[in-house]
């Protein structure tokens, strides 16, 4: 079934209108000496914590690990960044290899009306289904190549089980388009411009710094509350 008019206008009014400007007030550079992967200096800066502290209480985040874990990952993305792909599968190792992180996943879909489609129906399923199915459709359309847009997505969640129809009805209500809204709105009030960013702690990091270095700035965090101690 190709993805409804009224799908594609929603996903397209999601990206707009969301105080995207706001980026701008949340200045950006090195607050603490971190690096990637291969040596480029990872961007990062330390966030308002009375903005950080309401990250929780966002409608439709999709988590996995446990809930009373004292470390919380937040990865904000789009699924047509070119990296997010790369991300996604570093941030699953990330999850598979440490039982004491919790992982949130934050839509952001700021590249095309594409990605915002994609991101209701992962919102859908969220709705419909539970993080753990939405954690599943994550890691199985970001593990294809290609461009992701609705029809994909609505293909790739009616494999978990759900009519088509039914899912696209979840994605196309007034819950999924606030929740979409609100988790935007939060990735603007940070200034997380790039895709993917990461909120660790009150730190926000801006692109992904690659699967050691995400893990040297968690356990640094544990130590010391510092992306680097």
């Amino acid at each position: 079934m190709p993805v409804s008019r009224r799908l594609l206008l929603a996903a397209a009014g999601a990206t707009l209108g969301t105080g995207l400007g706001r980026a701008a007030a949340q200045s950006y550079g090195q607050r603490v000496a971190v690096s990637g992967d291969y040596g480029k200096a990872v961007a990062n800066s330390i966030l308002p914590g009375e903005i950080t502290g309401q990250i929780p209480a966002l409608r439709g985040v999709t988590y996995a690990g446990p809930r009373e874990a004292g470390t919380t990952l937040y990865e904000f993305f789009d699924f047509n960044c070119p990296y997010c792909r790369k991300a996604a599968a570093d941030v699953v190792a990330l999850h598979d290899g440490d039982g004491e992180l919790r992982v949130g996943l934050v839509h952001n879909p700021i590249l095309s009306p594409q990605s915002a489609q994609a991101a209701k129906v992962m919102l859908a399923v969220q709705r419909r289904l539970g993080s753990e199915a939405a954690w599943g459709f994550y890691r199985t359309v970001l593990g294809k190549p290609g461009r992701i847009d609705g029809p994909g997505a609505l293909t790739a969640a009616a494999a978990l089980g759900v009519p088509q129809a039914e899912i696209e009805e979840i994605a196309d209500s007034d819950e999924v388009r606030a929740a979409l809204k609100s988790q935007m709105r939060m990735a603007a009030d940070l200034g997380l411009y790039a895709t993917p960013s990461y909120v660790l702690g009150n730190s926000g990091i801006l692109g992904h710094p690659g699967a050691r270095a995400m893990a040297r700035m968690i356990a640094s965090t544990r130590r010391c509350d510092r992306l680097a101690c």
